[in-house]
């Protein structure tokens, strides 16, 4: 089981940044795929970025690239997803979630395949 607890979410202005944090507790395959999705009202969920815990490689949505960053400390068992030049179609939810079988170019967004999520942290941003 692992238990994931995002934080750092808020309401800012257009142009402006946030940082999320994932906190990961729990038994956790060390091949893990961690990272973000997101889910504006009346929208489907969608992933925004991911992360292999073991190599460090990412990917993410062409409508957050050279905008968002995501990272990972592994000590700290944390996830976190960098966000500049906020835009407000990037107000949703915000929710992290972690799977076991690693980032793959052809599966690092399938939900399906993401075992735990997090309960989410609302971002807005006001034009």
């Amino acid at each position: 089981q692992v238990h994931l607890v995002e934080s750092g979410g808020g309401s800012v202005q257009a142009g402006g940044s946030l940082r999320l944090s994932c906190l990961a507790s729990g038994a956790m395959n060390s091949n893990s795929c961690m990272g973000w999705f997101r889910q504006a009202p009346g929208k489907e969920r969608e992933g925004v970025a991911t992360i292999n815990t073991i190599t460090g490689f990412s990917y993410s949505a062409s409508s957050v690239k050279g905008r968002f960053t995501i990272s990972q400390d592994n000590a700290k068992n944390t996830v976190y997803l960098q966000m500049d030049g906020l835009k407000p179609e990037d107000t949703a939810m915000y929710y992290c979630a972690v799977q076991s079988l690693g980032c793959y170019s052809y599966s690092w967004s399938s939900q399906i395949l993401f075992e735990y999520w997090g309960q989410g942290t609302q971002v807005t941003v006001s034009s």
